[in-house]
């Protein structure tokens, strides 16, 4: 899923550099990590929410605040794909599976939310059936039914001229889900047919082919129910129906959201969730700066979890106290460029590989923000994710390009000199100078890169995952960041690698790489029960993507998150790239 970039300022990063390399990694806790914090009460430490729930309480009361410095995708559970929505959503969204509260990578176990128990496979792991929990209710008191769950997967999946922004997993992988035509187009109550609801609370899944990893596709919030009734269509962000323990108070499009308690929601129900806060506001279009002021003073959590701008980080790494109320690790991301197989000359793997051996990644790392924001990458899959093997198909010396053999390639392509766009999200200053790095790289080749800037929240509805536009403006080179859907190679790599992911609007697979090959793995893989086999699929699809140059690997993302320290149950999660989990976050004082 997408992440949202970390924010930098170019101005700060002459000061990021000057606190040197030894001080940028916050690898443990040290005797300045336990000095108090601003306002007086003694900090867990730096990293500890890395290790376990910091600041533990049942504290009931208060009002919660998130602020994010853009709006994001949708609030609509079934119509987004960003991280940090994902894991809000589930607030008012409860989907079949979801992932327990915990530190690190033992936040990525699944567990069941809406349903009773785990899928039970069937038919070699072609056929899942699921059982809800009774005693469901939306906010109103109806009853959720299993019918309620088909019609979520119908409406996110297979209506795509409407609810765009989502993966289209269950439309690529259902019996005849090529051919259905989605709930607003079908006006008969049958639906998809391989989607079954026998009785109120079953549910039963019928794929073309087996999907071993079915139970973490259903913790998509796309499995969050919504009744017919009462969807109307993408319209439908403006009055969510909850199925969580907070239901929507008030939206404000491009303002923010106020959720408060859903008094319908039964804890009988619900073993995960506590329901602490009154309240829980989410101010959008914030200044960044703003956001680091209000998260070090304890008003707010940063919603994007992708941490502190760079002016902060030069703050926060210098001063003890401050830095004793961070948390930094992997966030199972990937910062990369995609190169658009599509726009000529791109089209040539020669061009491509032109543009793999001249960019200098130092330089790159150095405009997000220093090792601390992540280590260079040379692959597809980060360390973090199972699949990943250590390789480099195109090494340069200390990681900073060579010039002779980018400029080798670009002669085998036929090319002397290229001239093509490069597009970066306006609101995300770290990105475009990442991608001002690049264009710094590849002139010196005779690549000329000019660069277009769009606005995040329609970054992939009207820009870069719009294939039609990006051949029109000759957009050959995209900016992007990416984070496994589920914590597996197949949910890493799925909607970026496989042709089948490629859409006319909301496309995430930017490259639009369709290779035979790397399709049959990915197909294969998902089909295989044995894990080290599988794992072994996912590393020969990350070795033949980079054999085809169709993305430039950056960084693998770190993330460094101001901890407030007036806010409870903090815990940084795996299964939400490294985000706090806000499941259960609560407020110390009222």
């Amino acid at each position: 899923m997408e992440g949202k970039a970390p924010i930098m300022r170019r101005s700060a990063l002459a000061a990021i550099a000057a606190i040197g390399t030894a001080s940028l990694f916050l690898a443990g806790c040290s005797k300045a990590d336990d000095n108090k914090s601003e306002n007086g009460t003694k900090s867990a430490g730096a990293n500890a929410a890395t290790k376990g729930v910091v600041n533990a309480s049942d504290k009931k009361g208060g009002t919660l605040t998130y602020e994010l410095s853009d709006v994001p995708d949708s609030f609509d559970p079934g119509n987004t794909y960003y991280a940090y929505m994902y894991n809000l959503s589930r607030l008012w969204a409860r989907p079949l599976m979801t992932f327990q509260p915990g530190a690190g990578e033992e936040g990525n176990t699944l567990v069941p939310d809406l349903a009773a128990s785990k899928g039970v496979p069937s038919d070699g792991g072609k056929t899942w059936t699921y059982k809800l929990r009774s005693g469901l209710t939306y906010e109103d008191g109806s009853p959720i039914t299993s019918k309620d769950v088909k019609y979520a997967v119908e409406r996110s999946n297979f209506a795509r001229d409407v609810l765009s922004l989502g993966p289209n997993y269950f439309q690529q992988f259902m019996a005849g889900g090529d051919k259905y035509k989605g709930p607003y187009k079908d006006k008969s109550a049958k639906g998809l047919s391989s989607i079954e609801t026998p009785d109120d609370t079953t549910i039963v899944f019928h794929l073309k082919q087996a999907f071993q990893e079915f139970d973490y596709l259903v913790a998509a919030p796309q499995t969050a129910p919504v009744p017919k009734a009462k969807d109307t269509g993408v319209d439908y962000v403006k009055h969510i129906v909850s199925s969580g323990s907070y239901k929507f108070q008030s939206y404000e499009d491009g303002k923010q959201a106020v959720l408060v308690r859903n008094e319908k929601w039964d804890a009988k129900t619900d073993p995960l969730r506590k329901q602490l806060p009154d309240k829980i506001v989410v101010k959008l279009k914030v200044n960044p700066e703003t956001i680091d002021q209000d998260v070090m003073a304890g008003k707010a959590i940063d919603l994007a979890g992708t941490g502190v701008q760079a002016a902060t980080q030069a703050q926060v790494l210098t001063d003890p106290a401050k830095k004793a109320n961070t948390d930094n690790t992997y966030g199972g991301r990937l910062v990369y460029m995609a190169i658009n197989t599509t726009v000529a000359p791109f089209d040539k793997v020669e061009c491509r590989k032109a543009v793999q051996y001249a960019i200098d990644k130092v330089s790159v790392q150095t405009a997000e923000g220093g090792p601390i924001r992540g280590d260079i990458a040379s692959t597809v899959l980060p360390p973090d994710i199972p699949g990943y093997a250590k390789s480099d198909a195109y090494a340069t010396k200390d990681s900073k390009g060579d010039v002779a053999k980018a400029k080798e390639q670009l002669k085998a392509c036929g090319k002397s000199s290229i001239s093509t766009n490069i597009s970066a999200r306006s609101d995300r200053p770290q990105e475009v100078d990442a991608a001002t790095a690049i264009i710094n790289s590849l002139k010196k080749v005779g690549i000329n890169a000019s660069l277009k800037q769009y606005p995040s929240g329609k970054y992939f509805t009207d820009y870069a995952g719009v294939p039609k536009f990006t051949k029109k403006q000759n957009i050959g080179l995209e900016m992007m960041q990416w984070g496994a859907d589920w914590p597996s190679g197949y949910g890493f790599l799925q909607q970026i690698l496989n042709g089948k992911a490629i859409s006319q609007s909301g496309n995430t697979n930017l490259s639009q790489y369709d290779s035979k090959d790397v399709n049959a793995l990915l197909a294969k893989a998902i089909g295989t029960e044995d894990n080290n086999e599988r794992n072994s699929l996912y590393t020969q699809i990350d070795k033949k993507t980079m054999d085809d140059a169709v993305l430039v690997p950056l960084t693998y993302f770190k993330v460094l998150l101001g901890r407030p320290t007036t806010y409870t149950n903090l815990v940084s999660t795996a299964a939400f790239s490294g985000q706090y989990d806000y499941l259960n976050i609560g407020v110390a004082s009222k």
